[in-house]
């Protein structure tokens, strides 16, 4: 082991400066709301609580909860890429405030 290593210590890089990345984004603002719409929707349990229409024999109660599944899934789904969307831009980012 060399002396030289011991007087400067581990290499450690610097963070990148608070400017940098920020913390709030929009993708991560819509991504946030994309999971929000069908959770209040859901909630919100006065808005379907009735029986009428029927579709097929299925009163308004079942099947618009039912309808909400795969919506639920379309809004996952951006939410995700939104979220991929946003991580790319941070690791870019970061590698641009790294090679100054």
């Amino acid at each position: 082991m060399s002396s030289d290593a011991a007087a400067t210590g581990p290499v450690v890089p610097e963070p990148p400066g608070p400017a940098a990345v920020p913390a709030v984004t929009p993708e991560r603002v819509l991504a946030g709301l994309a999971l929000l719409v069908p959770i209040v929707a859901m909630l919100w349990v006065s808005s379907y609580d009735k029986t009428g229409p029927e579709t097929g024999g299925v009163p308004f109660f079942y099947w618009y909860q039912l309808l909400w599944v795969p919506v639920s899934a379309v809004f996952t789904v951006a939410a995700y890429l939104l979220i991929n969307r946003d991580e790319k831009a941070r690791k870019g980012a970061r590698k641009a405030g790294g090679a100054r």
